[in-house]
């Protein structure tokens, strides 16, 4: 048909819309209008630039667009099956909460609650205090308080302990988090005074000693959890540093950065030291993540000892970093579960993940290989490492069990990009020409969706 012959049989709006609404009634009139327009509006530009030599048939046109209304329903922020074995993903939403956390945040969020309100007095009461108890029983410290993550923590704390003068702290130490989030940057926005000492691979107690001045308001220690110096080095250990801002009547501050409540060693998992070591060393104020090693979701958790914790309870930026409901009851249930160590291992997601046997891990990914394999699929098991992620455990590689396909329908990136492409998208890796699934962050009820929707392309 010729050119303009097609942009004059072109069907009209009005009558794609009548067709659509007999087929698919109680749909937003509003949006299919504007999925309907743009559509129209690209169809007669491919037949302007010469691509469209015939029309599609209203069919066509109903069952695309019943295609874009689906894509256009679908939430920006949704599940998708992390197959790369990295357990806290920040990109993919670092940790998953426990079934007991997440319905508490959902309660919390669908119905009213005891967010500011003590029932026993019937009067206002402190979000605070859900979760302050627990935290003190679990680490040792004296109070503790919750911000939105452990940047907002750190905020806090040096604006309201550091302000004015100078913090002491290691240069070994100056680290940059995610997001540029740098320590000397963030100092300086608390009116802070930053005060290097010692050199970036060694620092002794003599140079925090020196450094101590009238003006001196903290001295902060900061665990390198997103990297390490190895070699020729040296650090003043925790007690020593305690001993010494004691001496001197100022706080020591440690930012612990992934914060976890249990001793990982025996998991194989080292250079993590707990939160109630560092209280026990005598740190007067610890921050740490909500939603690393703890297994919660995003929040900055400090704790430490109660004349320093109400200095920051009462400063005006705790009022504008404060967490909000859904936060405080996922994290209440988080930190329920470690009450009892052995059941936190088995219904908290992150440790579940992180202390994943050898035998089970290859256990799973041979029964997600069979039911690859029985589609007709090429697929086998290789040993392979992954991280924790989440700048966690830089240096520690955990073994992994991975299944790896060789798609024979499509190539190896035309699989991965259709998997990504998934309304519940599946994302992989790609290894020296194959495409990896590594099962310790994969859920086995999801091993039949996923051998479904890879034989749907690769086979």
């Amino acid at each position: 048909m010729e050119r303009h012959a097609l942009l004059r049989n072109i069907p009209k709006i009005d009558d794609i819309l009548r067709r659509f609404e007999k087929e698919v009634p109680h749909v937003s009139s509003a949006l299919i209008t504007e999925l309907t327009r743009t559509y129209i509006n690209e169809l007669r530009d491919g037949i302007l630039r010469g691509d469209i030599m015939s029309l599609p048939s209203m069919e066509a046109i109903i069952s695309e667009l019943k295609i874009l209304l689906k894509k256009e329903s679908l939430l920006n922020l949704r599940e998708v099956i992390n197959g790369t074995g990295v357990i806290l993903h920040t990109n993919l939403g670092r940790a998953c909460l426990s079934d007991e956390a997440a319905n508490a945040a959902y309660i919390a969020a669908k119905r009213y609650s005891t967010l500011e309100y003590n029932v026993a007095s019937g009067s206002r009461g402190s979000r605070h205090s859900h979760i302050e108890a627990l935290l003190c029983k679990l680490t040792g410290a004296e109070s503790a308080i919750v911000v939105n993550n452990n940047a907002a923590a750190v905020l806090l704390i040096l604006s309201a302990i550091g302000s004015g003068g100078e913090v002491v702290i290691s240069r070994g130490e100056l680290v940059e988090i995610g997001g540029s989030f740098r320590m000397p940057e963030i100092m300086e926005q608390c009116a802070c005074r930053l005060h290097e000492v010692g050199t970036t691979n060694k620092t002794h107690l003599r140079d925090f000693s020196i450094a101590i001045r009238p003006d001196t308001k903290a001295l902060l220690k900061v665990h390198t959890s997103n990297f390490r110096i190895v070699g020729f080095t040296q650090s003043v250990p925790l007690c020593e540093l305690s001993d010494l801002a004691h001496k001197n009547d100022i706080p020591l501050i440690q930012d612990l950065g992934s914060g976890s409540l249990i001793d990982l060693r025996p998991f194989g998992i080292h250079d993590e030291p707990t939160v109630k070591d560092s209280i026990e060393a005598g740190v007067d104020i610890v921050s740490f993540s909500g939603d690393k090693l703890l297994g919660g979701p995003q929040a900055g958790v400090i704790v430490g000892k109660a004349r320093y914790i109400e200095k920051l309870k009462s400063h005006p930026l705790a009022r504008a970093v404060r967490v909000d409901k859904m936060t405080l009851a996922a994290l209440e249930a988080t930190l329920r579960s470690y009450l009892d160590p052995r059941s936190a291992l088995l219904t908290i997601p992150t440790l579940r993940m992180l202390t994943a046997s050898p035998y089970e891990l290859k256990n799973r990914a041979e029964k997600l290989c069979t039911m690859l394999q029985q589609r007709n699929l090429s697929a086998d098991i290789i040993e392979d490492n992954t991280h924790v992620g989440g700048g966690s455990v830089p240096c520690q590689l955990l073994p992994a069990y991975v299944v790896a396909i060789m798609p024979a329908a499509c190539s190896v990136n035309a699989l991965e990009q259709a998997l990504r492409g998934l309304e519940r998208p599946i994302i992989g890796r790609i290894t020296s020409d194959r495409y990896l699934l590594d099962v310790r962050t994969l859920w086995d009820e999801d091993f039949s969706y996923i051998a479904e929707m890879i034989g749907a392309y690769a086979r």
